[in-house]
């Protein structure tokens, strides 16, 4: 019986430093069992490649100009992508870490994370498996045994955004133009905001940010 090779593990990697992507897709080259179909370098793009590369796994950077890793993470949910999204970034906050787990990625490693354990972690995630940094892995232990009231709880960057646009009364396409992002995730952001403000509409969410010095009267 021939010793055939196992089915590499197929990458998009998404980051928009140039440096950080050739540095990824040098180092998963040089490993056995991990093929690198391509490259993107904000999360508009990585819609686009991943719809066109159909990948495994999608390593995936958060901050980003151009289209942020929270928003492509939810839009490749919502398509029911193949890929499994293991976010690799530099931020370990709860702003950062909550939204893009609850938008469906599979795990969350810190780019210091050593050169086995990022490997060990694409292949738990092509597998499906939850990985998680320990830093991660404890802010996300505490946020669950620490109830958050809305008062409490931060709005993202793009939070503040969606909520400045709403004040001037903007609707949701044209905040979705604006900001480059679909219609359906100007709703999700709307429903969070609602959420962390503890209002049901746009009005409310509005008089609330004032209130609370989100908004300032001459602008957020």
């Amino acid at each position: 019986m021939s010793d055939a090779p196992l089915t590499a593990i197929t990458l998009l990697i998404v980051d928009d430093h140039p440096v950080v992507r050739d540095g990824l897709r040098g180092m998963f080259e040089s490993a056995p069992g991990f093929t690198v179909l391509g490259e993107a370098s904000d999360g508009v793009e990585a819609l686009d490649r991943a719809a066109a590369l159909d990948p495994d796994v999608v390593l995936m950077d958060l901050r980003m100009p151009g289209g942020g890793g929270v928003d492509a993470i939810a839009a490749l949910t919502r398509r029911g992508a193949r890929a499994k999204i293991l976010v690799l970034t530099t931020y370990d906050t709860d702003s950062d870490t909550l939204p893009a787990i609850e938008a469906g990625a599979t795990g969350y490693l810190l780019k210091d994370a050593p050169r086995d354990e990022l490997f060990t972690a694409v292949r738990a995630a092509a597998a499906g498996r939850t990985v998680l940094s320990p830093a991660v892995a404890s802010r996300l232990v505490s946020a669950v045994r620490t109830p958050r009231t809305p008062a409490s709880e931060p709005l993202s960057t793009r939070e503040r955004e969606v909520l400045a646009l709403v004040a001037k009364g903007t609707s949701n396409r044209e905040i979705a133009r604006e900001l480059f992002i679909s219609e359906a995730t100007v709703k999700t952001h709307l429903t969070h905001l609602y959420a962390k403000l503890n209002v049901n509409d746009r009005a409310a969410a509005v008089a609330v940010a004032y209130e609370r010095g989100i908004l300032g009267r001459g602008g957020p």
